[in-house]
């Protein structure tokens, strides 16, 4: 494998662990894109879908009460690993460089969220079709892009969760869907003997990120440190849309 590439990966591993350490989220957001601008999306996911659910693991466990949050959000779980159980064979079988602009589009409108907060009242009209629609279409969009995260928070807004139930949602979906992703790909041969070997080199860079960011964050200013988060999301994006168009 290419040296350069190797160090591109280990910088945005530690760095999007240094970032999820700081602010409680972030990491997939982040790392995706970022290893997607160098390889196609398929490959990115593989990468870091182990380093994925270390960080994830590990801020579950940080935020307790774990069984108690899986009694309460079993179904959307259940149902959202069904959802990326499908879409990462969409991913094995399509893996088309336009899955990157499905990327950039869930980005953005994260990004978007949170300027405008955008609003979904059906979500609560609604409660329990907009479960099923949270689990199959967050699933599908998790599966083909590693990244759900604007989905779950415009969700638990509208169903007036709180910021803890916000976070473990978002973190135990991520992580029963990783369990998911991973079983498909090793189904289908596409985890390949290099995703093994560079998931083993992330734990050390995983475990350190998280170390430094726990440290970082009881000195920064949290929201000074996310309008950062923002920025480089938004250059990740249309640097993704860029490379793209042009591919």
């Amino acid at each position: 494998m290419d040296i350069d590439f190797l160090i591109i990966f280990a910088l945005v591993l530690f760095v999007s662990s240094l970032i999820h350490g700081s602010i409680g989220f972030g990491f997939g957001m982040i790392a995706t894109p970022a290893v997607a601008m160098s390889t196609d999306i398929q490959t990115a996911i593989t990468y870091i879908l182990v380093p994925t659910m270390i960080v994830n693991l590990v801020s579950i466990l940080s935020e307790g009460m774990f069984f108690e949050a899986l009694k309460k959000f079993w179904f959307i779980i259940f149902l959202m690993v069904i959802g990326a159980c499908v879409g990462t064979y969409l991913l094995i079988y399509f893996n088309s460089e336009y899955f990157k602009l499905l990327l950039a589009l869930i980005i953005f409108i994260y990004l978007l969220q949170s300027i405008v907060k955008i609003r979904a009242s059906f979500i609560s009209s609604y409660p329990k079709s907009s479960t099923y629609g949270l689990g199959i279409i967050g699933g599908l969009v998790s599966g083909l892009t590693n990244v759900v995260a604007p989905l779950t928070i415009i969700y638990t807004l509208e169903m007036k969760y709180s910021k803890k139930d916000t976070i473990q949602l978002s973190n135990l979906c991520f992580l029963f869907t990783k369990i998911g992703q991973i079983a498909v790909f090793v189904y289908y041969g596409a985890f390949t003997k290099t995703a093994v070997e560079l998931s083993a080199m992330s734990f050390i860079l995983v475990a350190l990120g998280l170390f430094f960011g726990l440290k970082i964050k009881k000195i920064i200013d949290a929201k000074f440190y996310i309008k950062i988060l923002k920025i480089l999301l938004f250059i990740i994006a249309c640097t993704l849309v860029v490379d793209t168009i042009d591919f």
